[in-house]
C-alpha cells in the first residue's frame, strides 16, 4: 500500500510540475473546498445556535411556568420531613410531565443537599445524580431568586444515549428548597441540524466540483493554444521550419498563434539564411585552402633551396631564409587546421575507429615534445599503467588532441612540473594533463576551446601554434563521443581532460580520472578550514 502511495503521489507530484491545467484546477479546487468549508460551517453553526436558542427560550418559559404551578401545590408542605412530601413530589412531576408538548420530556424534581427526588421515572432521578450534572445543580442550589440555568449533555434515562437540553430552576417553598428540572429531548433540533449539514455539505461538495470543472474548461481553453505552441516550437526547434500553428478568430490567443507563425516565418527566412552562409564560408575556407596549396607548393621550393645554400649567404640572408622556413612550416599547419576545421563544419569528418594501446601514444607524444620541454624548462612526467590501455579509438585523432594538449601545458607551464597521467575503467579511458602555470580564470575553461582564442593576447607563442589545435581536439572528442574538459584557477595552473569510452559508440558516463586535480581539491579543504 505504501509503495503505491508512493507512486501516486511521485505521478501526482509530476503532473502538478508538468501541467499548468492540473495546477489550475487543483488550486481552485483547494481554495473553493476551504471557502465553501468555511462558508458551510457558519451556516450550520448560526441555524444549530438559532435552533437551540429557540428551544432554550420556549424551556426557559415552560420551567418558570411549572416552577410557579409547583410552588402552589407544595406551599403546605414546610416541614422537610413530612411523609406526603415525597408522594406529592411525585404527583406534582407527574403533572408537570403530562403537561408538556413532547411525550419523551423528563421531570425530575430534587430536595436540596439530599438525595431525596421525585420523578415519574425513578431512573431519571437517578441520572441527575451523576458527576456531569454536578455544575448545573450547584448553580441552581445557589439562586437566591427565580432563574434557569441550562446545560446540553447526553444521558441515558432508559431509552439509550439521547442528547438532552437539561434545564433546571430553584422552586421556593415555606419549607426545605427543591429543585426543578426539565429534560428536553434534543432529538428533533439534532435531525434538523443534521439535515442541515447534510445539505450543506452536498451543495458544497457540487459546488466545488462545478467550479473545478469550471476552472478545468477555461483553462482548457487557454492552455490548448500554449500547448500547440509549444509542439510547434519543439519540431521547429527540431528542424521542421514549415510547421506553423492554426489561427482561429480574431482574439488574443488568435493574435498569439499569428505572431508565433511570423516568428516562425522570420527565423526560418533567417536560419535558410545563415545556412547559406555557413555553406558558402565552409566552401570559401576550403577553396581557400586547396587554392592555397598550389603557390604555397611553389614558394615551399624557393624556401627550401634558399634554406638548404643559407650558409652562403651573409648573416642577414640567412636569417631571412630561417624566418621564412618557420613561418612557411606555420602556415603550412594552418591551411592544414583550416582543412580539418572545414571538414568537421561540413560534417564530413570520419572516425576510423580500432583497438589501440593508449599507453605507447602517450610516451611518443610526450618524447616528440621532450625538445620542446627542455627548451622551455619545464619538467615532464608521463604517468601509465603498467598493461596498457586498450580502447577502440581512432590513433591518428588521439595523437593529435594529446599532441595539442601537452604542447599548450608546455607553453604555459611556466617552467613548472607537466604531469600526463592515463587510466582506464570498464567504460572508459582519460588523460589529463595537468601544468602548474598562469591557470586560467573563471569562465575561461570554457573560452580556451573557441578558435583563435587566446587568454593573454600579447604573449607570444613558443610552440608556433595556429590558434586552432584546442577546437580541433574538442570536435575529435566529440567525434569519438567523448569529452574534452578544462578545469583551471589563477596561480594554481591548469588540467585538461580527454575521456573516451572504451567500446565505440558507447555513452559515457564517467570519468576514470577527476578533472579537479588532487592537489587543486586539497589547498581548497585547507582553506574552507582555515575560514572561522
Amino acid at each position: 500500500m505504501s509503495r503505491r502511495l508512493r507512486r501516486f503521489y511521485a505521478a501526482a507530484r509530476r503532473q502538478w510540475r508538468r501541467s499548468l491545467q492540473f495546477r489550475v484546477v487543483g488550486i481552485t479546487l483547494l481554495l473553493s473546498a476551504i471557502l465553501v468549508s468555511a462558508f458551510g460551517y457558519t451556516v450550520a453553526s448560526l441555524i444549530s445556535q438559532g435552533v437551540l436558542r429557540t428551544q432554550v427560550d420556549t424551556s426557559e418559559d415552560q420551567i418558570l411556568r411549572g416552577a410557579r404551578e409547583a410552588t402552589k401545590q407544595l406551599e403546605g408542605y414546610t416541614q422537610a420531613d413530612d411523609p406526603g412530601l415525597p408522594g406529592k413530589m411525585r404527583s406534582v412531576a407527574l403533572d408537570l410531565a403530562t403537561s408538556m408538548d413532547n411525550p419523551d420530556s423528563e421531570v425530575v424534581i430534587l430536595r436540596q443537599g439530599t438525595p431525596g427526588a421525585a420523578s415519574p421515572d425513578n431512573g431519571t432521578a437517578t441520572v441527575m445524580q451523576q458527576s456531569s450534572m454536578r455544575q448545573l445543580r450547584e448553580s441552581v442550589v445557589s439562586g437566591r431568586k427565580p432563574g434557569t440555568w441550562q446545560q446540553i449533555e447526553t444521558l441515558d434515562v432508559g431509552r439509550g444515549p439521547t442528547r438532552f437540553l437539561v434545564i433546571g430552576t430553584p422552586i421556593i417553598t415555606g419549607g426545605q428548597p427543591l429543585e426543578l428540572y426539565y429534560l428536553l429531548p434534543l432529538k428533533a433540533e439534532n435531525d434538523l441540524v443534521e439535515f442541515v449539514a447534510l445539505v450543506v455539505t452536498a451543495t458544497g461538495v457540487a459546488l466545488v466540483a462545478l467550479l473545478a470543472l469550471i476552472a478545468a474548461t477555461m483553462t482548457r481553453l487557454v492552455v490548448k493554444p500554449v500547448r500547440v505552441a509549444a509542439r510547434t516550437a519543439q519540431r521547429l526547434s527540431a528542424g521542421l521550419l514549415d510547421q506553423r500553428m492554426q489561427v482561429k478568430g480574431e482574439d488574443d490567443l488568435a493574435r498569439l498563434a499569428a505572431a508565433f507563425n511570423q516568428m516562425a516565418a522570420n527565423l526560418q527566412r533567417q536560419i535558410v539564411r545563415l545556412e547559406e552562409m555557413s555553406r558558402l564560408q565552409r566552401r570559401f575556407t576550403s577553396d581557400v585552402s586547396h587554392e592555397l596549396r598550389t603557390p604555397l607548393t611553389t614558394v615551399r621550393m624557393a624556401a627550401d633551396l634558399l634554406f638548404a645554400y643559407r650558409d652562403d649567404f651573409d648573416p642577414a640572408a640567412a636569417r631571412s631564409a630561417e624566418l621564412l622556413q618557420a613561418e612557411l612550416d606555420r602556415f603550412e599547419d594552418l591551411l592544414t587546421d583550416l582543412l580539418e576545421i572545414s571538414r568537421f563544419d561540413a560534417g564530413f569528418a570520419a572516425l576510423d575507429a580500432e583497438p589501440t594501446d593508449l599507453a605507447p601514444i602517450v610516451r611518443r607524444v610526450a618524447e616528440r615534445l621532450e625538445p620542446l620541454a627542455e627548451r622551455c624548462k619545464v619538467p615532464l612526467r608521463v604517468e601509465a599503467p603498467e598493461d596498457g590501455a586498450i580502447a577502440e579509438v581512432d590513433p591518428r585523432r588521439v595523437e593529435r588532441v594529446l599532441r595539442n594538449l601537452l604542447g599548450n601545458a608546455i607553453e604555459h607551464g611556466e617552467g613548472k612540473p607537466v604531469v600526463v597521467t592515463l587510466a582506464i575503467d570498464e567504460a572508459a579511458v582519460a588523460v589529463t594533463v595537468r601544468d602548474h602555470g598562469v591557470g586560467l580564470k573563471t569562465g575561461e575553461e570554457k573560452l580556451v576551446f573557441n578558435r583563435f582564442w587566446r587568454a593573454d593576447p600579447s604573449r607570444a607563442r613558443q610552440t608556433g601554434g595556429t590558434g586552432l589545435g584546442l577546437s580541433i581536439s574538442l570536435e575529435d572528442a566529440r567525434l569519438h563521443g567523448g569529452w574534452l574538459e578544462a578545469w583551471g584557477a589563477p596561480g594554481k595552473g591548469a588540467q585538461f581532460r580527454l575521456t573516451l569510452p572504451v567500446r565505440s559508440g558507447d555513452r559515457l558516463v564517467s570519468s576514470p580520472l577527476r578533472l579537479v586535480p588532487d592537489d587543486a581539491r586539497a589547498d581548497e579543504a585547507a582553506l574552507i578550514g582555515e575560514t572561522p
